[in-house]
């Protein structure tokens, strides 16, 4: 099982539409993952979800997540990415990043309606800094 380096696991993430598992840890301690939809900037993983949710509640209070990305064919790779969060509730920095997940995730077409649907009011802009990588290709070789 070969480590990917860090151009490949960013590449890795990057392609296509893979979905992120969020992990976070309940108040009670029980953990909780989601996929979520995300883009990177620079190394950091950006996201959105709204404040009120089990996950955006878990990330408001503790400052830290891991995030795992994977593929679904063989010979399967995943990256799993841990570390501090930073939540801004600017919309005006929402905004652009909304759009960026949209058009990941959605296609070019449907990226602006989809970004301003969700840059909203009650939502938090989530960036996690991963400080510990786990990134290994071709599982199953």
């Amino acid at each position: 099982m070969p480590a990917m380096t860090h151009a490949e696991w960013r590449e890795f993430v990057c392609a296509g539409t893979r979905t992120g598992k969020l992990a976070t840890t309940r108040r009670d301690g029980r953990p909780h993952v989601v996929p979520i939809w995300f883009v990177l900037d620079g190394d950091d993983f950006v996201f959105m979800t709204g404040a009120e949710t089990v996950k955006g509640r878990a990330l408001t209070r503790t400052g830290v997540a891991s995030v795992c990305v994977d593929d679904d064919e063989p010979p399967y790779s995943f990256v799993t990415v841990s570390g501090p969060v930073a939540i801004s509730v600017d919309l005006e920095e929402m905004l652009p990043y909304s759009i960026r997940i949209a058009a990941r995730y959605m296609g070019e077409e449907l990226a602006e309606q989809y970004g301003r649907r969700n840059a909203v009011q009650g939502e938090l802009l989530v960036r996690m800094h991963p400080e510990h990588v786990v990134a290994i290709r071709a599982v199953a070789d």
